[in-house]
């Protein structure tokens, strides 16, 4: 976790070497093997940012929603104990593990609340795949949460929800018609289009730098015009919405 999210951990503490293990087991296939490296790592933990890095880990070994957000909650109080850089690129992937714990147990709005917060400080995990990963899954959660709880939102274009789309309305919505596109892409696998537009779309969470990312990548497919001519057409008129502006 710490690693990936940018953050310097000694991987010396007998904590971090118990977790990298228990990872291993993990990968292959271990799962009781793994569990039982994480609770050992938790028992030994010496202090508030030892026990969040294990708590991380025991969370994903749990058998039930709720365990599973007592798990991540503590993850969470103990970083918010810790208080200091060590833990500061932590918490999107926190908000998030505790996003799809209540999203699991129903309870949306909360589910929801916790998807914002992870938006909202996303951008201090480096740029790189842990990133992206981290990007796409906040997206994930703020749609299908906000439309399941039927949340209100700006409209966000042509084809959005306000205009009979599916999709519930909001700052981090995408206009349908981009989706509807990338379903054509993938149906005929046109790799090319698909490799330079699903990463801005699939992390986009409405910032200004969001709208540039995503409008540059679909303005480099329509200029290769290799695409028939009814997607053309409709990839420059999606191009030139207010939602991309």
């Amino acid at each position: 976790m710490a690693e990936e999210s940018g953050a310097q951990m000694d991987p010396e503490l007998p904590v971090v070497r118990l977790c990298v293990e228990g990872m291993r087991a993990e990968a292959d296939g271990r799962a009781d093997a793994a569990h039982a490296l994480f609770r050992r790592a938790w028992d030994i933990a010496a202090d508030d940012y030892e026990a969040c890095i294990a708590a991380h880990y025991l969370a994903r070994h749990q058998s039930s929603p709720e365990e599973t957000l007592r798990w991540n909650q503590e993850c969470l109080d103990r970083a918010d104990l810790v208080g200091d850089e060590r833990v500061r690129g932590f918490y999107p992937s926190l908000y998030v593990n505790i996003g799809h714990a209540y999203q699991k147990l129903g309870q949306l709005d909360l589910a929801h609340a916790y998807f914002v917060r992870a938006a909202e400080c996303v951008s201090e995990i480096p740029e790189g795949r842990y990133g992206d990963w981290n990007r796409f899954a906040v997206a994930a959660g703020l749609r299908s949460t906000a439309a399941a709880a039927g949340l209100p939102g700006p409209e966000v274009g042509a084809g959005a929800a306000g205009e009979g789309g599916g999709e519930q309305a909001g700052p981090w919505a995408v206009d349908e018609r981009i989706g509807e596109l990338l379903a054509r892409w993938c149906a005929r696998a046109e790799l090319p289009a698909l490799g330079l537009t699903l990463p801005a779309y699939l992390g986009y969470l409405g910032t200004d730098d969001d709208r540039l990312r995503l409008r540059t990548a679909l303005h480099m497919v329509h200029a290769a015009r290799r695409l028939p001519e009814d997607e053309q057409t409709a990839l420059g008129e999606v191009i030139g919405s207010a939602a991309l502006r």
